[in-house]
């Protein structure tokens, strides 16, 4: 177990510290991405607020859900309306580009770099930015697949144009009947393929992606890498925040790079290979990228 937690708190006048977070990057062999929820929200895709009011005002109204995220849970007495929320939900989050350019100025730090993402976000803001697809492993699911609601199966279909019918042939909170998607398999309801209990399906796509990953830990093990944590908070810290620190270390030549608005914090043990940036995701990006 590691010991107590450390702080250090990066400001923009506090050059130390982008030096060594730019000197870092400039010098690694790879740099390996952890993503969390903080950097989605870094880059506008907030779930309650003004944007969410926007776009559900009249499930707000009808049943006073206050955010994007308790709505997804939210006990919708039919199909029809169900599938209005969610074609709503996956429509602004998977396939409309987040309002501030921060996956893209992520992308272009790591230009000329050898790079691998794991992230926990299902947004795929990292597909519309440019990320090469193959670099990119979601472990918590996708907005852009359904699959089985049993499951009865192993696989997952892709919803995009199913999802814009939806978005634009719903009336008065409810998609037509039709539009209601059911397994090709054995016609029970689809669902999303997201991670919330022992129903989710890590189809054939899921297993290449974490074989790939895998691939690029054993390339670069004992290389140069920067382990750069973005926005990750506590609620899974299994999947990207332990292991990093795990990394960091076994392995005396990788950084941990951590950026988090408040969260920014490492454990005794690897302090002296830690770069903790407390504050706004994109506006350290751009610092980063500059000059």
């Amino acid at each position: 177990m590691f010991s107590r937690i450390v702080t250090q708190t990066f400001m923009p006048t506090c050059s130390d510290t982008l030096v060594r977070a730019k000197r870092a990057l400039e010098q690694a062999d790879a740099v390996l991405i952890g993503a969390g929820s903080g950097l989605s929200t870094s880059a506008g895709l907030t779930y309650s607020g003004t944007r969410f009011q926007e776009h559900f005002e009249d499930f707000i109204r009808k049943y006073g859900i206050h955010d994007l995220y308790s709505g997804g849970f939210y006990p919708f007495e039919t199909l029809e309306e169900y599938w209005a929320w969610w074609s709503r939900h996956i429509w602004i989050n998977r396939y409309e580009k987040a309002p501030k350019p921060v996956y893209e100025e992520l992308l272009k730090l790591l230009r000329g770099k050898e790079y691998f993402v794991l992230t926990t976000n299902v947004d795929h803001q990292f597909q519309l930015a440019g990320f090469d697809k193959k670099r990119l492993f979601y472990t918590q699911g996708d907005y852009g697949l359904w699959q089985c609601s049993k499951p009865c199966c192993q696989k997952t279909w892709e919803n995009e144009d199913m999802v814009r019918r939806m978005v634009a042939e719903q009336k008065e909170m409810r998609i037509p009947s039709e539009l209601i998607p059911h397994c090709p398999n054995c016609g029970s309801p689809m669902t999303m393929n997201l991670r919330s209990d022992d129903t989710f399906v890590q189809d054939e796509g899921w297993y290449a992606a974490c074989s790939r990953y895998e691939d690029f830990l054993r390339r670069y093990q004992g290389r140069r890498v920067v382990l750069l944590e973005l926005g990750v908070g506590a609620n899974t810290p299994g999947i990207i925040k332990y292991p990093f620190w795990k990394m960091a270390a076994r392995n005396p030549n990788a950084t941990y790079l951590c950026i988090n608005l408040s969260e920014a914090y490492a454990p005794k043990e690897i302090v002296r290979q830690s770069i903790c940036m407390d504050g706004d995701i994109g506006n350290i990006l751009c610092q980063l990228d500059k000059g």
